[in-house]
């Protein structure tokens, strides 16, 4: 059974910086593909970036330039940076894993494996 735990939520000001981590363990990070999601309250839960398991990226057109997607398969760790960070950023967010999908995932939710999710808010 995969199991994701996401860290390094906090809350920040506006402009500053976070660096969020979702620990994998179940699965061999290099076999599945992920993907950040997140949840402000009161609005539907949205993509903000994926990495395939071949190493394509994507990110949505909001945190574009501002936010990365990396990982460290030895340490079966998903990272994201967040740069430049926005009241508008505030939000729970989640990552999210599958072994089947490719590709652009900001804008698919049927992601086989979810973590809890770790809560980020920027603020001035």
């Amino acid at each position: 059974q995969v199991q994701l735990v996401e860290s390094g939520g906090d809350s920040v000001r506006t402009g500053g910086s976070l660096r969020l981590s979702c620990g994998v363990s179940g699965a061999t990070l290099s076999r599945l593909s992920m993907a950040w999601f997140r949840q402000a309250p009161g609005k539907e839960r949205e993509g903000v970036a994926s990495m395939d398991k071949f190493g394509a990226t994507c990110y949505a057109d909001s945190v574009k330039g501002r936010f990365t997607i990396s990982k460290d398969n030895a340490g079966n760790t998903l990272y994201l940076q967040m740069n430049s960070l926005k009241a508008e950023d505030t939000a729970m967010y989640y990552c999210a894993a599958d072994f089947h999908l490719g590709g652009c995932m900001v804008t698919m939710t049927r992601l086989n494996y979810w973590g809890q999710g770790t809560q980020v808010t920027v603020s001035s």
